[in-house]
């Protein structure tokens, strides 16, 4: 296929790909080829007379596999956003080819061989601070990829690898088939009762979408708690709608969880680990299992102490309804009626401030240019890789190129749930890369005609994964290996939590949040109704998070060897003995469709998001009580720590912007665990 596009680099600005010209039957050629071509240069390196050094060994590594690299980036997006019967096949097929294909490169023993020598010999090569932390990295990675196991070991790693990706595609998978065959089909706008008028007329689009005129149909977001409950007045239609989301694929996945489990508890026993855990953390920043079980320790109990205290207000209300016990699908609705009464909040009446193009320029692209001068001109001559994708060209305070931005903000059939952020193109000094980015959200489509209006956690989640983004965009990076958010798991979420400040930020705030239709500025004393109003829901919060997690993390403590005979019995006693087996607050995913860990790369590391917190919580202090201009804090942010990618050890990129360790205080006060 001599006119496949990823045959050659792309010839648009910032390489962005030629979305117009790739076809599905590009992808399988670009693949093999790539693989192929990227097998053919190791052989150089390895064939290479000359003894190793750092250009013919490392940096020729780094340059390696360039097709390949330029067809996974654009297919793991397309797969995730907007994908077809046709690459889902693909998916199913090239996943476990693409698993062999890294076990080659880092199961060689003569390229292995050339990477210890030189990191043997590392004190004496005279490396700068990045390229010896090149040599160390890479050392590191064919470490833990098994290149100092035995052969049978190696071989045994190299089927459970196999085996691992070929399942964590079925998981995604069927997860994605039984969220679309499980959404809420209903007959009558009457059964909506509650919802805004607008998300009632999007039920009705979404139906004729789906090829059901003349219903309603509300499709499920890839977690538990659907943000419908806190509306929906009918409590049987609750009841349905946390029904549906909480039984997606069990009998699908069940069997799958449980087999990844042991997969990956059996590898880790082949590095000399006592469960999967283990061998994670050792890699990430908590470093041990211990160092998580502490935090978690101490964050559970404080936190089911602060839900009860939530669910007793709730009961109070409920009983008003003749409602003598709490259910899981009441919790929403009363604390929405808790939030009207004790706080004077309204959610639905919040929306018609936050409309979706207000927010994003006036909110999210304000923000970057008050903390670090950007500026943002959409761009209608680039092409997306779906009508619904835009492009934005990102240039510097002094009117220099950064990158591209590309924004999928709509929720679609062919799109997986949740919300994420892919990089098109990484940044690299080496590879004379720019960054292009992708956000990608599920926000319900409007009725023809009609704003997108947002709820406050779409707004929270929209400032969320733009902060992912600026880590992509700020890369300033000599390899690959360091671009962007390649750093570990346990610190990503970072930056990224950080960016949520700027939505409650006064100056931002007034500048994006106004009623769509008057102009008229969110009343002050609304947004201190609504902090008051956010502190009550934590104790929800913070359990329905901890639950996910602490399952997360007895999926994965498991060690070699132990049976499992049930995906949904684990669950429930991993739940009871982590002390989170709280019927009314289900864990913010269950087992069967918690992608993240199964289908993504969270396994025991869904932990993250607390850890990344205590940065967080610290960071955006250190903001607020720093005394600098804003955009003086900014450019040290964006210099220290966000330009750095995984060149720097994470906490070192930390203690350059606050100038100490990290402290857990402000995370506990901002849950409202003060005290815990």
């Amino acid at each position: 296929m001599s006119d496949n596009p990823f045959f050659e680099a792309s010839t648009l600005v910032y390489e962005l790909p030629p979305f117009a010209e790739i076809r599905e039957e590009h992808y399988l050629p670009a693949f093999e080829r790539g693989m192929a071509d990227q097998l053919a240069e190791i052989a150089a390196i390895v064939a290479d007379p000359e003894p190793p050094s750092f250009d013919n060994t490392l940096v020729a590594l780094e340059r390696s596999g360039a097709l390949l690299r330029r067809v996974q980036l654009v297919f793991s997006n397309r797969v995730a956003s907007d994908t077809t019967p046709a690459l889902d096949e693909l998916d199913a097929e090239i996943s476990p080819r693409l698993a062999a294909h890294a076990d080659a490169i880092h199961l060689d023993p003569a390229l292995f061989a050339r990477v210890h020598a030189l990191y043997e010999a590392r004190d004496t090569l005279e490396l700068d601070a990045q390229d010896l932390r090149l040599l160390e990295r890479h050392h590191t990675r064919f470490v833990r990829a098994g290149a100092k196991l035995s052969a049978a070991d190696q071989q045994r790693l190299r089927e459970i690898n196999a085996q691992l990706a070929s399942d964590s595609t079925t998981f995604r998978q069927n997860v994605s088939t039984e969220t679309r065959a499980r959404a809420l089909v209903l007959d009558s706008a009457e059964q909506l009762a509650g919802l805004p008028a607008g998300e009632i007329a999007s039920a009705a689009e979404n139906a004729k979408a789906l090829g059901r005129d003349g219903s309603y149909v509300l499709s499920l977001k890839n977690y538990s708690n659907q943000p419908e409950l806190a509306q929906l007045t009918d409590r049987s239609v609750r009841a349905r709608l946390l029904e549906a989301a909480l039984g997606r694929a069990v009998e699908a996945n069940g069997p799958v969880a449980v087999r990844m489990a042991m997969l990956r508890a059996e590898r880790a026993a082949l590095f000399g680990h006592p469960s999967h855990a283990s061998y994670v953390v050792a890699d990430e920043t908590a470093g041990t299992v211990e160092a998580v079980d502490t935090l978690l320790a101490r964050l559970v109990p404080a936190a089911v102490a602060n839900a009860e205290r939530e669910a007793a207000e709730l009961a109070k209300a409920a009983a008003a309804d003749g409602i003598t016990e709490l259910a899981a699908h009441d919790w929403a609705y009363y604390s929405e009626q808790v939030r009207k009464a004790a706080y004077e909040v309204d959610s639905a009446a919040l929306r018609p401030y936050f409309e979706l193009e207000r927010v994003l320029h006036d909110g999210v692209f304000f923000a970057a240019q008050l903390a670090y001068g950007l500026t943002f001109t959409e761009r209608a001559d680039l092409t997306g890789y779906h009508p619904d994708v835009r492009v934005f060209e990102v240039l510097e305070a002094d009117g220099s190129s950064l990158g591209l931005f590309l924004g999928d903000f709509h929720a679609r059939d062919s799109k997986g749930g949740g919300a994420w952020m892919n990089e098109l193109v990484q940044q690299s000094e080496l590879l004379g890369k720019r960054p292009v980015v992708v956000n990608n959200l599920n926000i319900a489509q409007p009725a023809p005609g009609e704003p997108t209006l947002l709820t406050w956690d779409e707004v929270r989640t929209l400032f969320h994964e733009f902060g992912h983004a600026l880590h992509g965009l700020f890369s300033a990076v000599r390899y690959p290996l360091f671009s962007g958010t390649e750093v570990p798991r346990d610190f990503v979420e970072f930056p990224s939590q950080v960016n949520e400040m700027w939505m409650v930020r006064p100056e931002v705030l007034a500048s994006f949040a106004k009623h769509h239709l008057t102009g008229e500025p969110l009343p002050a004393e609304l947004v201190a109704k609504m902090a008051a109003a956010e502190k009550f829901g934590q104790g929800f919060r913070t359990v329905e998070y901890l639950a996910a997690t602490l399952l997360d993390w007895a999926w994965h403590t498991v060690p070699v060897g132990q049976e499992i005979a049930d995906a949904q019995e684990f669950e429930a006693q991993a739940l009871a003995k982590a002390g989170l087996a709280v019927p009314a607050i289900p864990p913010r995913y269950r087992t069967t469709y918690f992608s993240h860990i199964f289908a993504s790369e969270y396994s025991a590391g869904y932990y993250a998001y607390i850890w990344s917190e205590v940065l967080d919580a610290d960071t955006v202090e250190w903001f607020r009580t720093n005394g600098r201009p804003v955009r003086e804090s900014g450019e040290i942010f964006r210099a220290e720590l966000l330009s750095r990618g995984g060149s720097v050890g994470a906490l070192d990129c930390f203690r350059a912007v606050v100038g100490r360790d990290p402290e857990l205080a402000p995370l506990l006060e901002r849950r409202g665990l003060a005290g815990a």
